[in-house]
């Protein structure tokens, strides 16, 4: 149904998009370029609500969720790889199920640290150009096409967000989690930054954000900046598990034939 949906994508579209432009250019790029006809667009968002609905029926029973974000160019014998993993074994011991995106770097330290703690451990993977392929210390894994159902999938689920060093995705990540929070938009979940050495300029920027006006003092309050893991621990022990009451429950059936 997906190739059919892609195939109507291509015929509509009221520019001729030959098989050519459609390897260099992903759907999304086109998309983004401007208007289109009605029905590529109509076929377009058809394919969006299926990848949406692919995600929801996938990630539906992963339980209460902390989402890592991090540099996906960390090597294993760098200190953050280290200290993304023992962070992600101890989120797993706290009862949370440990979500990133599912890559390589800070996003498989975490859920390796995830995963040799017993926990759960889930990645939500983005194909790139460069293909990217999901790291192999995931139990479950969803492939999105589009950034922006990913970075949905990647906040629907948590209860908290973690953020270590990282390049502009991650920054991306970050600030989107803030606004979401900032605005209510979402509840007031935690969230925690770590690396003070690798974020001091973020932080003075911040500082300078609300001694101008452009964002007021208590937003400097929306999270933890530290670079303790026993730190960032208690403070979702606070304000995720006490602060929204989760109990360890019993994991539920999944049925393969709803996609989940």
């Amino acid at each position: 149904m997906k190739s059919d949906i892609r195939d109507e994508i291509n015929k509509a579209n009221v520019i001729p998009v030959n098989q050519e432009k459609l390897n260099d250019q992903n759907e999304e790029k086109i998309f983004l370029e401007g208007p289109h006809s009605r029905k590529w667009e109509f076929f377009f968002t058809l394919k969006i609500l299926m990848e949406f609905i692919k995600g929801f029926r996938t990630l539906h029973f992963v339980g209460p969720c902390v989402t890592v974000f991090g540099s996906a160019r960390f090597k294993e014998d760098h200190p953050f790889y280290e200290q993304a993993r023992t962070l992600g074994g101890c989120l797993a011991k706290m009862g949370f199920t440990v979500m990133t995106g599912g890559g390589p770097g800070i996003m498989e330290a975490a859920n390796r640290g995830a995963k040799e703690a017993g926990g759960e451990s889930i990645g939500c993977n983005i194909i790139l150009p460069m293909e990217q392929h999901p790291n192999p210390y995931l139990d479950k894994w969803v492939d999105f096409d589009y950034f922006f159902v990913r970075k949905v999938l990647l906040t629907k689920y948590s209860y908290a967000f973690v953020v270590m060093p990282g390049g502009l995705g991650t920054m991306d990540e970050f600030f989107e989690a803030l606004t979401l929070i900032q605005t209510n938009k979402v509840k007031k979940f935690p969230v925690v930054l770590i690396g003070t050495e690798f974020h001091k300029h973020l932080i003075a920027h911040f500082e300078y954000m609300a001694k101008a006006g452009t964002i007021h003092p208590d937003d400097l309050k929306l999270f933890l900046f530290t670079d303790s893991i026993d730190e960032a621990i208690a403070h979702l022990e606070k304000y995720a598990i006490e602060g929204f009451g989760l109990k360890r429950r019993k994991k539920i059936k999944s049925w393969s034939i709803l996609g989940e």
